[in-house]
């Protein structure tokens, strides 16, 4: 009873944003309807949760990353009340012990998914594949949430081996700090661009009601944005089309349509200045290198030891990586179709962002590493 409430709830937050941002787009003066809106609110939801759609221009598989981070993380919600709401339950019987409340949290919505993909017309043989989506997609978030409320995942950390710990600690930041700076990059571009995006959005004629929606739904995709735009920093760049390049070296791209987010991409390779930009997942790496030994150098000092260098180095090349996984991932689930034909292939290439990841962030963590060590000891007067 806790995880079907938990997981319904968490379904119907998560659905009512979509169905009113894409009930926006929808109102003209000759189109829009609540039962429009509807259909589109569960075709929208289920997109976000990677269900593909079929189309009248093709299939659709660019998931609107925001709206996956929403769904997401209403789901780790839904496992922490479902963990709190079976925990005296499982206090009562001796005989059970906490991975029990974890399996409750997970399954909160294996069953849910079948109804919604009938309704919102997923093509043939689809459906399935939408059941099988959802049930792992949901599985996964409400474990997280379990494992946090059970105190699993902090004694996990603290049980692992301290290079593991510290290495996939390091990856995570110099992860996020390109993802930090991917995003700065991509807001530049669109805010540079803006006059072709305002352009754009006031060429679809919906009412000002229509264009906060059109708005709403770029947004939505502002994340899958940042995420190509750490690609296009490392070097591999992202398609926008079959046989199209977005990279720092080459812009090869053919018609596109009109999406305000696009309006950003680059008109050429980089020169001058924006030369400078292909520093930055190198400068994200030595900045998580840094912060790694300012932490082992702190440690150290409170336990008066001296950090050696495998102790400093290990965790510095594991985060290489960790770091590369992160970024994997975040590509693979970036990307997608967006209709047949020349748009069938839309976002950067996983593994070669994971393998350029994995080497910059290598050298950048033990470049930071290794100096940040050098000179805190050269400035550190020796105490016999």
């Amino acid at each position: 009873m806790a995880a079907a409430v938990a997981a319904g709830w968490a379904a119907l937050t998560s659905w009512l944003p979509v169905a009113l941002v894409l009930g926006l787009v929808q109102l003209s003066e000759d189109a829009g309807s609540l039962s429009g809106a509807l259909r589109a609110g569960l075709a929208g939801w289920l997109l976000g949760h990677g269900v593909p759609l079929e189309t009248t221009a093709g299939p659709l598989g660019l998931a609107p990353l925001a709206l996956a981070a929403l769904a997401f993380w209403r789901l780790t919600r839904a496992g922490v009340h479902t963990s709190r709401a079976v925990a005296p339950a499982v206090a009562g019987h001796p005989g059970r012990h906490s991975p029990s409340r974890s399996r409750s949290a997970s399954g909160t919505r294996c069953s849910a998914p079948w109804p919604p993909c009938w309704s919102a017309r997923v093509a043939p043989g689809l459906p399935v594949r939408a059941a099988l989506t959802l049930a792992v997609f949901g599985t996964l978030a409400a474990l997280v949430g379990a494992l946090r409320t059970t105190g699993v995942a902090a004694l996990s950390a603290r049980r692992s081996p301290p290079l593991l710990r510290d290495g996939v600690r390091t990856g995570l930041v110099a992860g996020l700090l390109l993802l930090g700076a991917g995003a700065g990059a991509a807001g530049l571009s669109v805010a540079t661009g803006g006059g072709d995006a305002a352009d754009m959005i006031g060429a679809y004629r919906t009412g000002v009601a229509g264009q906060v929606g059109i708005t709403l739904v770029s947004v939505a995709y502002a994340p899958n944005a940042t995420v190509w735009s750490v690609s296009y920093l490392l070097g591999p760049g992202f398609a926008v089309g079959t046989d199209t390049a977005v990279r720092t070296s080459e812009v090869s791209v053919g018609a596109l349509p009109a999406v305000p987010l696009l309006a950003g991409l680059p008109r050429g390779p980089v020169d001058g200045l924006g030369a400078g930009l292909l520093a930055v997942p190198v400068l994200a790496g030595m900045a998580a290198g840094w912060l790694l030994a300012r932490r082992l150098l702190r440690l150290a000092a409170e336990d008066r030891a001296e950090l050696r260098w495998a102790a400093l180095l290990g965790p510095a090349a594991l985060a290489g990586p960790v770091a590369g996984l992160l970024l994997g991932v975040a590509a693979a689930i970036s990307g997608g179709p967006v209709g047949g034909g020349r748009l069938a292939e839309v976002g950067p290439v996983p593994w070669q962002v994971a393998g350029v990841a994995t080497l910059v962030v290598a050298v950048g963590a033990l470049l930071g590493a290794a100096t940040t060590r050098t000179l805190t000891l050269t400035r550190t007067p020796h105490r016999p």
